[in-house]
C-alpha cells in the first residue's frame, strides 16, 4: 500500500488550516478520500486500477473510505477547539453529503409484493420476546423473496439490528447436546458437520427452543447445489459447471460417510427418517446461505446462525458493512449502518466479496447492478520476471491474471484500452515487446497490437463456445434454469467486452 500511496505522492498525514476557504477544504478532503481508497483496496482491486485510477474503485471501497474517515472526524472533534472543530464539521458534514449521494440500484428494480406474512410477523415476535431489538421490518420483493425495510429514517451509524447472543446458534448450543457429547470422539467429523447434523434434528424437535426460527426458513432454499439436469446442461462450458458438480459431488461423499452408519451405532439420536439426504442437503445450503462468522463474547470466532438477520439481502452497494463481533457491553450483535436508509427502502447487507458464481452455488441469486469481483481468471505463465511492469503490478502478492467486463474501466484506449494494466504489462513482457519512453510511436503502436491479438485469440474461441442467448420466454421457465441461463449470460457479456475492447483498439491502431 505504501509503495501505490508514495507514487500518487498520497500521505496518511494531513495538515488543515483552520482559516481554509470552502474549496481549499474540499480539495484537502478529495486528498484524503483517494488516500483512504489506497487504504482499503484488496487483492482485485489492486489487480484492476491502473496508476491513474484514483477511483471511485468499487462501492464498496468507497463506502468502507467514507466510513473511516467519518470515524476519524467524530474522534477528533470530541477534543477539538472551537477554531479546529469549525473545519473538521464541514468536512465531516461534506462526507455524509458523500454518503447519502450513492444511490441503491437495487431499491429502484425490486418491487414489494403484498403477501402473508404470518409467519413472519411470528418470527419478529419471537425475537422480541428474546430481546431482538430492530428497525427494520420483513418484506416480500419481487425476484428476490423475503428482505427488510427500514421501519423509520435511519443515518449512518444507527443500529438497524440487535441481536442478543443468547439468541445466537452457535457451536456454544451443540456443546450442550447429548448430541456433542456422542460425536465429540470421532475425529472424523468436524464440529461444522456436527452442527449441521444438530441443525437437522432441531428443525424436527417440537420442543425446541428455536422452533419458530427453523418453521420460517424456507422449505428449500434454491441454491445451485439444488439445481436440476436442466439447469446443469445450461451452464455447460463454464466454470460454474465444473464448480456446482464438485461441490455436488463432495456433499455426497460426505452423506454417504456419515449415514447410514450413524445411524446404526446411534439410533436414538440419529433416526433414519429424519436424516435423509434431502434433510441433509436442505441443512448444508442452511449453513451455507444464512451462516455468518462472528466473533463471540467468549473471544473465539465461530460459524453461526443469526434468526432475523438472515433475512437480509445482499447487495454490491450495501447499507450494512461492519458486523460481526459480540459487543460485550450489552452481550449482542449489533448491525450498524455505513450509509443512511430512508423509511420503507429495503436494506441490504454485505455477504462479502464474492463471484456471481460463489453467490449463485451458495446463496441462489446474482446481484443486481454491476459486481466488480465477476472476474473471469486466465491460464497463462506467470513465471517470467515482471520486475519492468507498471507500480502497481508490483504492489500486490497476486500473480494470477484475469479480466472482467470491461464497462468498469474508465479508460478505453491506449495504453491499456480498458484490458487490466497488469495484463497488458505481463503479456508486452512475454512477447518481448516491452517499451519505454525513448520507443518509436510505430514500435508502441505494433506492440499493442500483438497484445490484442493476443487477447482476441484466447477470448472470441471462449465466445463462441459460450453460444448464443436462449431465445424463449424465461418468464415460465423453472427458477434453476433462469438463474443459470442469467449466469451464462453474464458471463457471454464479460467476454464479449474483452472482444469487443481489443476489436476496438485494433481499429484505433488502424486510424
Amino acid at each position: 500500500m505504501q509503495r501505490i500511496l508514495d507514487s500518487r505522492n498520497l500521505s496518511c498525514l494531513f495538515q488543515v488550516p483552520t482559516s481554509c476557504s470552502a474549496a481549499d477544504t474540499f480539495k484537502i478532503l478529495d486528498t484524503m478520500i483517494e488516500t483512504a481508497r489506497v487504504a482499503h483496496m484488496d487483492e482485485l482491486e489492486l489487480y484492476f486500477s491502473g496508476d491513474n485510477d484514483f477511483g471511485p474503485l468499487s462501492s464498496r471501497n468507497e463506502l468502507e473510505s467514507l466510513n473511516l474517515l467519518l470515524k476519524i472526524l467524530n474522534t477528533l472533534l470530541l477534543s477539538a477547539n472551537d477554531g479546529a472543530a469549525g473545519v473538521l464539521q464541514v468536512i465531516r458534514d461534506e462526507v455524509l453529503i458523500r454518503l447519502r449521494s450513492t444511490e441503491l440500484e437495487d431499491n429502484g428494480q425490486m418491487v414489494v409484493q403484498m403477501q402473508d406474512q404470518h409467519m413472519e410477523d411470528s418470527l419478529l415476535k419471537w425475537g422480541k420476546e428474546h430481546g431482538v431489538k430492530t428497525k427494520l421490518q420483513i418484506a416480500f420483493f419481487e425476484g428476490a423473496g423475503r428482505g427488510m425495510v427500514a421501519s423509520e429514517n435511519m443515518n449512518v451509524g444507527d443500529i438497524g439490528l440487535e441481536i442478543p447472543e443468547s439468541a445466537i446458534i452457535s457451536e456454544e448450543l451443540l456443546c450442550q447436546s447429548d448430541m456433542f457429547l456422542a460425536l465429540k470422539g470421532l475425529d472424523s467429523i468436524t464440529t461444522e458437520t456436527m452442527l449441521l447434523l444438530w441443525s437437522i434434528r432441531e428443525r424436527n424437535n417440537p420442543s425446541s427452543n428455536f422452533k419458530i426460527y427453523f418453521e420460517a426458513l424456507p422449505k428449500n432454499f434454491n441454491t445451485g447445489l439444488s439445481f436440476g439436469i436442466d439447469a446443469l446442461a445450461a451452464l455447460e462450458g463454464t466454470l460454474l459447471f465444473d464448480e456446482l458438480m464438485q461441490a455436488r459431488q463432495h456433499l455426497r461423499q460426505q452423506y454417504d460417510e456419515l449415514f447410514p452408519i450413524l445411524c446404526i451405532n446411534y439410533p436414538d439420536i440419529f433416526k433414519q427418517d429424519v436424516y435423509t439426504w434431502d434433510n441433509f442437503l436442505w441443512a448444508c445450503e442452511l449453513w451455507y446461505s444464512n451462516s455468518m462468522m462472528v466473533v463471540l463474547s467468549s473471544g473465539k470466532l465461530a460459524t453461526c446462525l443469526i434468526p432475523i438477520a438472515g433475512l437480509l439481502n445482499h447487495s454490491v452497494s450495501p447499507h450494512i458493512l461492519n458486523y460481526g463481533r459480540v459487543d460485550k457491553a450489552t452481550n449482542s450483535l449489533k448491525f450498524p449502518l455505513s450509509r443512511p436508509c430512508k423509511a420503507g427502502e429495503q436494506c441490504f447487507l454485505s455477504y462479502g466479496k464474492h463471484p456471481g458464481s460463489h453467490l449463485i452455488t451458495f446463496y441462489g441469486f446474482l446481484p443486481r447492478g454491476d459486481n466488480p469481483y465477476d472476474v473471469i481468471p486466465l491460464d497463462l505463465d506467470t513465471s517470467m520476471d515482471e520486475e519492468d511492469c507498471s507500480s502497481m503490478s508490483v504492489t500486490t502478492s497476486q500473480t494470477s491474471h484475469m479480466v472482467r467486463g470491461t464497462w468498469l474501466s474508465r479508460f478505453g484506449g491506449p495504453p491499456t484500452y480498458g484490458l487490466p494494466q497488469r495484463l497488458v504489462s505481463h503479456l508486452r513482457a512475454v512477447l518481448n515487446c516491452g517499451q519505454n519512453e525513448s520507443t518509436p510511436k510505430a514500435d508502441i503502436k505494433e506492440n499493442d497490437r500483438m497484445v490484442l491479438e493476443t487477447l482476441l485469440s484466447i477470448f472470441t474461441p471462449m465466445l463462441e463456445g459460450l453460444g448464443e442467448p436462449h431465445d424463449f420466454d424465461r418468464g415460465n421457465a423453472c427458477w434453476d434454469v433462469k438463474l443459470a441461463l442469467d449466469y451464462k449470460d453474464l458471463q457471454r457479456r464479460i467476454v464479449l467486452s474483452i472482444v469487443t475492447s481489443c476489436t476496438s483498439g485494433l481499429a484505433m491502431l488502424d486510424s
